[in-house]
């Protein structure tokens, strides 16, 4: 059984065990957390929410958090002087998921 949900504005797909590596979280490690955005429950039927689904929840627990690779952003004009460069490394948290409660 897998869900589809939204968190943070994007989408992932959770099972029961999966770990996903999703944007910066202010908890602590260690820390329960409660998905109520379920867009799609597959399992023995499938449930399509209209835009989430009634009922149906995922428990996750926040594993660890981090910061990603460095990101080059280069600007560049031929011809005219201008050169920009910027770095940025992206904060992430990794999430367990527990469980999919209410499919």
């Amino acid at each position: 059984m897998y869900a589809v949900i939204e968190f943070k504005g994007k989408q992932y797909k959770a099972e029961k065990g999966a770990v996903l590596k999703v944007d910066k979280i202010d908890a602590e490690p260690g820390s329960a957390l409660d998905i109520d955005s379920v867009l799609l429950v597959s399992g023995d039927e499938v449930k399509v929410g209209s835009p989430y689904v009634q009922g149906v929840k995922v428990s996750a627990v926040v594993e660890s958090h981090g910061k990603d690779r460095k990101i080059i952003v280069f600007k560049y004009m031929p011809k005219k002087d201008y050169r920009r460069k910027q770095g940025h490394r992206q904060e992430y948290s990794v999430i367990k998921i527990q469980d999919i409660a209410g499919a």
